[in-house]
């Protein structure tokens, strides 16, 4: 099956719906389907052929989404990159895989043309308002003066679909190539497990660059529901488009949920048309969640775990386990258990599964498994074996199939000997009324090797000392696990372009000068 059959199901079946949303401009999804048909054809017209590569540097819009379809329907692979890497990232990306088009929006428009003077793009299209800049192809004018294209001949199931670069923090980012097939099971595995349907109004305020923000695009495009496309997140202008468009799901990662309940704007708006909401990139901390179900009382959380590398998620914890009482209330520090068409088991060294309850890696096995890494054999067979996927994260799993992640594998702390999991202290440390936000990493120690270091944002009008912080600590976990040193700071923490907070930024200056990142 080709990607491009879900666009085409839901024409046939819901014409007359809306399909996206993006500011004042709505569109069906016959209309929507018409659109990726011409915009086809331009792209062929300008040489895109079975297997060519086209980039997309934009922040999200309809005309983006569109974008996924129409290179698909030509026949090519899409490259959606990252809008928050230099310039000379992006050059090695569009390198690396060999895109020669490229599509940005007005706010990468500098950036394009520094790409075309130096030889490593053909042709740039701007998807973004209004007139193209000189030297680029106007996406409306292309569609304008374009015939529909016929229906792809053949292309799909195996083949590669999409390019989704990842990575970066500690060299070039990979390219993971995931095929039609991929990311076709992803979403009918989203539709299972976070039930999205043709009745599903979807916010999208995560990257579509980021395979977290897109594939829930494609998800509510296979189930025929409407896309509400936001540039990106920005909570006032969030809480405005729920109210307007009635928004009734939206994925929003940890850190989004604790800065909307935050907001001081959130008791001005009406957010009780979301019913579902999904969360992903980390547990959600106890107190944000309390936060957010006496501050959005109509909302039902759902997280999921998963790689770009598994093209969905492999894991899933339904909204009714995240209690705070009770018997399972302890699951609410999972990342949940199998997906809809995964196998997940705790692996140790040697690659063999570990008993339930011991720390080991987590392994993935199922039909979203990406086909490799482009053009890095080596680095695909690193992680891919037998099947499974290696995913690099420390977790351990309880007799009832749910998974416990501690901390990515790499970015454990060893102090003394003993291994500490940051996300264990960063837990307790939000249980601290006066927290908003807090990342834990290790730190240089000529003593114990590493020491552990705790970066706190206290909550707006809060006072709180570094000692406030350790003694708090030590009412909740062992001593050895507490903070050595902490960072007080009316700074936000820097985060990703996909949301999370960005560690290696926070570590780097600590570590300037040594050889090794780890003692």
């Amino acid at each position: 099956m080709n990607f491009v059959h879900s666009l085409q199901r839901s024409a046939q079946l819901h014409a007359s719906h809306t399909s996206t949303v993006f500011g004042e401009r709505s569109r069906t999804w016959g209309e929507t389907l018409a659109r990726v048909q011409r915009l086809a054809a331009a792209l062929q017209s300008l040489g895109v052929r079975e297997g060519a590569r086209v980039a997309i540097l934009s922040l999200n819009s309809d005309r983006y989404f569109e974008m996924f379809y129409a290179v698909s329907w030509a026949g090519g692979v899409f490259v959606p990159l990252n809008t928050r890497w230099a310039v000379a990232e992006t050059t090695y990306a569009l390198r690396d895989c060999d895109a020669r088009v490229l599509c940005v929006d007005e706010s990468f428009a500098d950036v394009a043309r520094a790409l075309q003077a130096d030889g490593g793009v053909d042709h740039a299209i701007f998807i973004g308002e209004g007139p193209a800049p000189e030297g680029m192809h106007g996406a409306e004018a292309l569609l304008a003066q374009a015939e529909p294209a016929q229906e792809p001949d053949g292309a799909g199931g195996d083949a590669v679909c999409g390019i989704f670069y990842t990575g970066g923090t500690t060299g070039h980012p990979k390219g993971v190539m995931l095929s039609h097939r991929n990311i076709l099971f992803a979403s009918l595995n989203w539709i299972g497990c976070l039930q999205v349907s043709q009745a599903t109004v979807y916010m999208h305020v995560a990257g579509f660059f980021h395979l977290g923000g897109a594939s829930p695009a494609f998800t509510v495009a296979l189930a025929g529901g409407t896309n509400v496309i936001l540039p990106k997140f920005e909570p006032v202008p969030a809480m405005r488009a729920i109210e307007r468009n009635q928004v009734n799901y939206a994925l929003l990662i940890p850190v989004m949920v604790n800065t909307l309940i935050n907001d001081p704007a959130l008791a001005d708006h009406d957010l009780s048309s979301v019913k579902r909401c999904h969360y992903g990139g980390s547990p959600i901390p106890e107190s944000v969640l309390r936060g957010a179900m006496a501050r959005l009382p109509t909302w039902q959380f759902f997280q999921g775990y998963g790689l770009t590398e598994t093209s969905s998620v492999i894991t899933t914890l339904a909204w009714e386990h995240h209690a705070l009482e009770g018997a399972t209330a302890k699951r609410l520090k999972s990342a949940g258990c199998a997906s809809y068409g995964w196998q997940v088991r705790i692996v140790g060294p040697d690659r063999k599964e570990v008993p339930r309850g011991e720390v080991g890696e987590i392994a993935a096995r199922g039909d979203g498994i990406m086909l490799g890494y482009w053009g890095k054999p080596d680095a695909t067979d690193a992680v891919k074996a037998d099947g499974w996927m290696y995913t690099g994260d420390g977790a351990w799993m309880d007799e009832d199939g749910f998974v416990y992640i501690v901390d990515r594998l790499k970015d454990m702390i060893v102090s003394g000997g003993e291994n500490i999991f940051s996300t264990e202290v960063e837990n307790a440390i939000h249980k601290h009324p006066a927290v908003l936000e807090c990342a834990v990493i290790g730190i240089p120690d000529e003593q114990w090797g590493e020491a552990v270091h705790a970066v706190v944002v206290p909550r707006p009008g809060a006072a709180l000392t570094a000692a406030e912080v350790i003694a708090h600590c030590r009412t909740l976990i062992a001593n050895y696990k507490c903070p050595k040193s902490v960072e007080v700071t009316t700074q936000r923490l820097p985060v990703s372009a996909a949301g999370k907070i960005t560690k290696n930024v926070l570590r780097d200056p600590f570590w300037q000068g040594r050889a090794r990142r780890v003692n």
